[in-house]
């Protein structure tokens, strides 16, 4: 969309994404370990479990584009990373026990969401998620980064996440 295009820097990282459904059932997935935090409560969570967003709750906590189109203000007080998934997504389900274990890492440092595409797709068309995964990373000054896709193994994936977590979130 346009009123994103600005905001928003597009960087290809991966080899690997969902583009379409592997007909599998979204009810055949593991149970989540994940949380929803409801819009009146605050968006830090203890024990550094990823949060999972609606697009009301993202509109309270994160970022609010209906009110403010035209200019990305983060609400967090601390770095963010949105994942945009679908339980049927091969690379989803690699990303996730990785992103569990970076939330629990960066515990107090970063918050980690999801935000699942199926069921919040108004959110991923505002930031024109065409793949899955895609990633949001959200400084707490300055404009989002986005990103699409994992690395080939999981190790590699979880040090391309560590990697701009530093960079981009915690500017070390």
């Amino acid at each position: 969309m346009k009123k994103f295009a600005i905001l928003l820097l597009v960087a290809a990282i991966g080899t690997l994404s969902c583009n379409s459904n592997d007909g599998s059932n979204p009810n055949d997935s593991k149970t989540e370990k994940t949380k929803t935090v409801p819009s009146s409560e605050p968006t830090v969570l203890a024990g550094g479990e990823p949060i999972h967003l609606t697009k009301q709750e993202f509109l309270d906590n994160i970022m609010d584009y209906e009110s403010n189109p035209q200019e990305w203000i983060y609400k967090g007080e601390l770095p963010g990373l949105i994942d945009f998934y679908a339980d049927w997504c091969r690379p989803c389900k690699i990303t996730s026990p990785i992103l569990d274990e970076l939330a629990a890492e960066y515990a107090g440092q970063i918050n980690i969401y999801k935000v699942n595409v199926d069921k919040e797709r108004e959110l991923a068309g505002v930031f024109g998620v065409q793949s899955i995964p895609t990633f949001l990373f959200m400084p707490t000054k300055g404009n989002p980064t986005i990103s699409s896709g994992i690395a080939q193994t999981p190790e590699q994936t979880k040090e391309m996440f560590k990697t701009q977590i530093e960079q981009i979130l915690l500017k070390k």
